[in-house]
């Protein structure tokens, strides 16, 4: 019968050093792969999606930044204003008597293609716009225009 020195077997677990094993390194990096695998080429199979998708969302966020600017000027920037008076206050006609020294937003945003949007005061009304992947206006698909009467 084969007895075992408790003590002893204390003393060469304290000293084994704690970590992990080759094999479960392995099966978190399988598993790594295979998120990978499924994950990465979900992502990446739809920039042109993510890009209209950012464009929309830039579109509301203007938006709302005009929304705050009417309700502290009493009215829309003009078009020759445009979106440069949510960060920089405008001169001339209309003249923003309560316009937020802090601004409506920190930097102008472009559209994810690089352009600018488009702000129009039109007779009241405000048209909000990206030109899309091409540009241009007009287009369909992913060259259509992204405007905020549309969201």
């Amino acid at each position: 019968m084969n007895v075992i020195n408790t003590a002893k077997l204390k003393d060469t677990l304290a000293k084994t050093p704690a970590g992990f094993t080759l094999i479960e390194i392995l099966v978190v990096i399988v598993i790594l792969g295979i998120l990978g695998a499924v994950v990465v080429p979900q992502i990446l199979g739809r920039p042109d999606g993510a890009r209209v998708q950012a464009a929309q969302t830039d579109i509301r966020t203007l938006s709302s930044a005009l929304d705050v600017y009417r309700l502290d000027n009493f009215q829309m920037p003009s078009s020759e204003q445009g979106l440069e008076a949510l960060v920089t206050k405008p001169n001339g006609f209309p003249e923003p008597k309560n316009w937020n020294p802090d601004g409506y937003i920190k930097k102008l945003p472009t559209d994810p293609w690089g352009s600018p949007y488009i702000y129009e005061r039109n007779s009241g009304q405000v048209v909000l716009f990206s030109l899309g992947a091409d540009g241009q206006e007009g287009g369909e698909g992913l060259n259509q225009d992204i405007r905020l009467a549309d969201l």
